[in-house]
């Protein structure tokens, strides 16, 4: 493409273990492609081989962005990432290249396709009020925001007490914040090709186990180590296998038994993956 051409995208997308990073690799080189990190834990520096980020040879073959750059214990949030990878789409039109879009993590991409709504910071009172609140909260949207009350299951308590919270705090209703966030998507305008891999179930589950083997020979297990006595809660302590590799080597799991809680996790994980993606794929091939 050159830089006068429509501005193009593409996204590949897929649970843990479907080969998402091997095709954005073959197709980065067919295409002049940047690739661009969408995984929400392949941005820790710590955790090349627990996150299972591209190796170092291959990262040498294309530009590969937004990988390993932010500090273990850094706050970083799907907004934060979506800021630095507009500007690294822009800089790749800029090049003339085509961005390419990977990772696993479906907030990365929705906030690419729809953006994210710009709603203020709401006051902490308002915010704890709302989330403690043991009433009926779907009537109680129903009163402030009709609209946004008939979009909400009344058990969907979390996304009914922020929804409330929003309206109280900005006299807008989230719908309103939500549309304004689409209007200013970053891939508004732009032409998009996605793919999704779909692998069968049970043979993504295959593949993540002996992935798993794989980084354990690789040395998982020397990469958990200098993370112990990290705060449990921070994101990057949630990687698969992370916390299974910390619990032996703090003496609370044999290895044989971490090895297998993590793969168990993985399974779990790429289920979970599977069904949120199966509610997005009106627009992927």
């Amino acid at each position: 493409m050159s830089p006068t051409d429509q501005k193009r995208a593409l996204l590949i997308a897929g649970p843990t273990a479907s080969g998402k990073s091997a095709l954005a690799l073959e197709l980065a080189q067919a295409r002049n492609g940047v690739i661009i990190n969408a995984d929400a834990l392949q941005v820790y520096a710590p955790l090349r081989i627990l996150s299972a980020r591209p190796a170092p040879e291959e990262e040498a073959l294309v530009p590969h962005r937004l990988y390993g750059h932010v500090a273990v214990d850094q706050p970083y949030s799907v907004a934060a990432w979506a800021r630095e990878a507009l500007a690294e789409l822009e800089a790749a039109w800029a090049q003339g290249k085509l961005p390419i879009v990977t990772g696993g993590t479906g907030l990365s991409f929705r906030a690419l396709d729809g953006g994210l709504a710009p709603v203020p910071p709401i006051p902490q009172a308002t915010r704890e009020r709302w989330r403690s609140f043991t009433g009926d909260l779907h009537g109680e949207l129903l009163k402030l925001d009709p609209a946004m009350a008939q979009r909400l299951l009344p058990t969907d308590r979390q996304r009914l007490a922020r929804a409330l919270e929003v309206v109280e705090a900005t006299g807008r209703s989230l719908l309103d914040w939500q549309r304004e966030g689409r209007d200013h998507a970053p891939l508004s305008g732009v032409a998009v090709e996605r793919i999704y891999m779909d692998v069968p179930r049970e043979e993504l589950y295959a593949r993540a186990e002996a992935r798993f083997d794989r980084m354990m020979a690789e040395g998982a297990l020397e990469e958990a180590r200098p993370l112990m006595g990290l705060d449990p809660a921070l994101p990057a302590m949630k990687a698969i296998g992370l916390p299974e590799l910390i619990a032996h080597l703090d003496g609370r799991l044999s290895l044989a038994d971490a090895i297998e809680n993590a793969k168990t996790a993985t399974r779990h994980y790429i289920k979970r993956q599977s069904t949120w993606w199966r509610g997005q794929m009106a627009h992927w091939r």
